[in-house]
């Protein structure tokens, strides 16, 4: 294993791999806002925020998390002012107290907090102002769901990056991401320093996906697959991780670490390979390899893609997650690189229409597509290059897929913001 290649790719797991409380949006939404409360020195008498579209799409249905049942841009900003919790990042809304919540449902719709669509920021952007008194506060997130660009209070600019360093190293690493290197590094690496990563992810990540399996969360579709279907492997498997999206989707006040920004990514690269390896009777140490599999083949197919897009994120790290089951059945580089081809083949058109309830659902046909690719690769059986996006390399239709997703899917992006907002429009005339 090269040894800038295996540096790079500790470091893409350090960087991705991080824990976060409920939806990473709406989390993102709090933790900006708390920061602008923060740098204000009070709690602010009144809050403006502008998010991009696919953020506003991601807040719009899914449950704030520790809010009490609150759903939105508002509750999530609203909520997030009224906690000074340091550097908790995505995890800040973990600190809120009934007290908060119940000032929050207050303030709620009395014109407290203006809500805003940012055009031209690109898909991950939200900009926060706070004022108070004779004072105002902004801080600005972009690209990535804790990457603070820029921090003032009032005239005095404390933070203004215009060319993020951290973010662009990262990216160089990405570059050096590819599927044979990527197994070469979860066979042979020396994983010691980043360990408790894996471990974290895997205790954290199936504590959730138990929770959503005991209680009835959103649409339950991980307790409907338990119960109208055998109870074999490849159902668990499918039924725990929409479990744990049910979860999350629904309020859940449980941590999970995260994959490329996103709780459920993930939730899919992680649970239905545990449950595997605990089918096959497989120890830690190649349980956490197979993780490293997982989550590094999920950064490299959404490194193409990008954090937030009409393209469902299930897909990516269903098709990873796929390819880590593939590895722990022994199979080799051309069967691991068929089960990718097979899933992106099958359910590479499944859109995002933001965080809510139906992300269980496309998560477990995302790991069903992916078993079945597993099934078809381990028989010598792969779709073949040329047809469709399908190329003969593995790394050229990971590319093609990126194009999809980040291009070709744009307008389809617009159009789904479109709808979600028309029919916000209507319930509001409705209900005035």
């Amino acid at each position: 294993m090269n040894r800038e290649v295996e540096t790079a790719y500790k470091k893409i797991l350090r960087y991705e791999l991080v824990p976060a409380f409920g939806c990473t949006e709406p989390g993102a939404v709090a933790y900006a806002a708390s920061k602008a409360r923060t740098l204000l020195g009070k709690f602010p008498e009144h809050l403006d925020v502008i998010c991009s579209g696919n953020v506003i799409k991601n807040v719009k249905g899914v449950v704030v998390p520790n809010s009490g049942g609150l759903h939105g841009i508002e509750a999530a900003a609203v909520l997030g002012a009224m906690l000074d919790c340091g550097d908790s990042e995505l995890e800040v809304l973990s600190c809120a107290g009934e007290e908060d919540r119940q000032r929050t449902k207050e303030l709620l719709g009395t014109g407290y907090c203006s809500c805003g669509l940012e055009l031209g920021e690109g898909n991950m952007y939200i900009r926060v102002l706070a004022a108070g008194g004779n004072d105002e506060a902004e801080v600005r997130i972009k690209e990535r769901h804790t990457n603070v660009i820029y921090m003032r209070k009032n005239d005095d600019v404390l933070l203004d990056i215009s060319s993020d360093d951290d973010q662009s190293d990262m990216e160089r690493s990405k570059a050096l991401l590819n599927v044979a290197d990527i197994l070469d590094f979860a066979e042979t690496a020396d994983y010691s320093d980043i360990e408790e990563l894996l471990r974290d992810q895997a205790e954290l990540n199936m504590a959730v996906a138990e929770e959503g399996i005991r209680k009835v969360y959103g649409a339950a579709v991980g307790r409907t697959l338990l119960e109208n279907n055998e109870n074999d492997i490849k159902t668990r498997a499918k039924a725990y991780a929409a479990a744990a999206s049910d979860a999350r989707m629904g309020g859940c006040a449980f941590p999970v670490v995260v994959n490329s920004c996103s709780g459920n990514q993930g939730i899919t690269t992680s649970i239905p390979v545990v449950l595997y390896a605990r089918e096959l009777g497989i120890g830690k140490d190649r349980l956490y390899r197979a993780l490293l599999l997982s989550n590094l083949i999920a950064v490299h197919i959404k490194r193409h893609i990008g954090v937030l897009s009409a393209f469902c994120g299930a897909v990516s790290a269903g098709c990873a997650s796929g390819a880590a089951i593939t590895y722990l059945y022994g199979g080799t580089y051309q069967q691991i690189c068929h089960t990718i081809v097979n899933t992106l083949a099958n359910v590479g058109g499944i859109v995002c229409d933001g965080a809510k309830a139906s992300c269980a659902a496309k998560i477990a046909s995302s790991v069903d597509a992916a078993l079945l690719a597993h099934d078809m690769a381990m028989a010598g059986s792969r779709f073949a290059g040329g047809e469709g996006i399908v190329a003969e390399d593995v790394e050229k239709t990971i590319e093609n897929i990126g194009i999809v997703g980040k291009d070709g899917m744009k307008e389809t992006d617009i159009t789904i913001l479109k709808l979600m907002l028309e029919d916000e429009n209507r319930k509001r005339r409705k209900d005035n």
